[in-house]
């Protein structure tokens, strides 16, 4: 199973985010066709850059050839002293804001036709909106007014679109079954808001935080940002026991400061579990019988469960109560994303009730190779059981995407990468 943790020891931001994602080896230029995508008008600034030591990257959103860290007020260091990462932090506004800024506000309507606009893939809108959503909700219980009535100033300038669009495009590039994280150093100190001096984390990213373990630790500075905060909960990271990995790859994403002695960085791990046979783990199973709903939305709700972060769904025929001729829904998912699948089915079907139960579920020890075919690359997934093969299958998405580039039947293209894959390993 591909996995990845994140250690937030000098907590986490959305440009360190993507610092990280680069590092770890997402292409370049998937961030700028991405960001060109968006139709916002800005470029990225990618580099490497040293901080106490380690080597790292830094991404900076450019708007007219300027960091969009020094386009607005709340970068301004003399103000806002706390602002140690450089990148925007996520502040709704309107009549009930924390900072005192003069920048472009939008609304969390306009945000989200910005992102539903520049066809992204459904699993990354989805991960940006929730981010999104999850940030509207944290001010608008602080301010205790209707999410629809606030004006994002942070979040709604064009360098926090891109960065929380741009890290759900890299997350979901890498293929992670599963996320974990650390525990998160927030810092310390203060923070200067319009109204006063709040101590650090700030009110929203305290809201963010609940239920994540945190702690407080030097440099005294703001560490965790709402933006990052959020972007960890959307992605689903667990928090607790990492199981043993084979590591890959890692990445260091850099945030603005480079204090004395301090690593001001993010590190990402991404790797292969290890089990040494078939690994038993918890999922959560939901299910409901339907006999009233419209196909088309059964099909649309499993699109979006998938999307949601459903490891599987299943549309059963059935025969239920008066001889009524229905489908049993069936969602299988780990605990960090039951909630949101859960409210997706009460949001999208009929239904009056779910079951919901935990299950033992045996997997085989998977990991991926890379073959190259006439075409271009091709992930084939491996199966091992006791530590021999037992399966071996092209991951249909690659295929597909070189099919239809090359004009070619798919199934071509999966016998070639099946091919390559055991010519390799004779």
């Amino acid at each position: 199973m591909r996995i990845a943790t994140l250690d937030g020891f000098a907590g986490v931001s959305g440009d360190m985010l993507l610092g990280a994602f680069v590092h770890a080896g997402v292409p370049a230029a998937l961030l700028q066709e991405t960001v060109a995508g968006l139709g916002l008008g800005v470029t990225l600034r990618i580099e490497n850059v040293d901080r106490s030591g380690i080597n790292g990257v830094k991404v900076d959103v450019l708007v007219d050839g300027q960091s969009a860290e020094h386009t607005h007020s709340h970068a301004d260091r003399e103000r806002h002293d706390h602002h140690e990462h450089g990148h925007e932090h996520a502040h709704p506004h309107g009549d009930h804001s924390h900072h005192a800024h003069e920048h472009e506000a939008r609304s969390l309507s306009a945000i989200k036709e910005i992102i539903n606009r520049a066809r992204l893939d459904e699993s990354v809108e989805a991960t940006a909106l929730r981010t999104f959503d999850l940030l509207g909700a944290a001010e608008a219980k602080i301010h205790q007014v209707p999410v629809e009535s606030l004006h994002f100033h942070e979040v709604g300038a064009v360098d926090s679109i891109v960065d929380i669009v741009l890290a759900a495009t890299a997350a979901h590039s890498l293929g992670i079954e599963r996320w974990f994280c650390s525990p998160l150093n927030v810092g310390g100190g203060t923070v200067q808001c319009a109204h006063g001096r709040y101590p650090v984390p700030a009110p929203a990213t305290a809201e963010l935080l609940k239920g994540v373990p945190t702690y407080s630790a030097k440099p005294l500075m703001e560490l965790v940002t709402p933006t990052g905060a959020a972007l960890v909960r959307a992605l689903g990271c667990e928090f607790g026991p990492v199981p043993a990995m084979r590591v890959s790859a890692i990445g260091y994403g850099a945030g603005s400061r480079n204090p004395p002695g301090f690593p001001n960085v993010l590190r990402l791990s991404i790797g292969e579990t290890m089990e040494a046979s078939s690994s038993a783990e918890m999922v959560t199973v939901m299910e409901t019988a339907l006999d009233d709903l419209n196909p088309q939305v059964v099909a649309h709700v499993t699109e979006r469960a998938l999307a949601l972060g459903a490891h599987d769904v299943m549309s059963t025929p059935v025969l239920m109560k008066k001889n009524r001729q229905g489908t049993l829904l069936t969602i299988l998912s780990d605990r960090a994303h039951a909630a949101r699948l859960e409210e997706l089915l009460f949001r999208e079907t009929s239904t009056l009730g779910l079951r919901i139960r935990e299950e033992r579920r045996v997997v085989l020890e998977r990991n991926h190779v890379t073959v190259a075919t006439p075409w271009g690359p091709v992930r084939v997934k491996v199966g091992r059981y006791r530590g021999a093969e037992v399966n071996a299958a092209p991951e249909f998405e690659d295929c597909r995407r070189l099919a239809e580039s090359q004009d070619l039947p798919v199934k071509r293209v999966i016998e070639a990468a099946l091919q390559a894959y055991r010519k390799e390993q004779a």
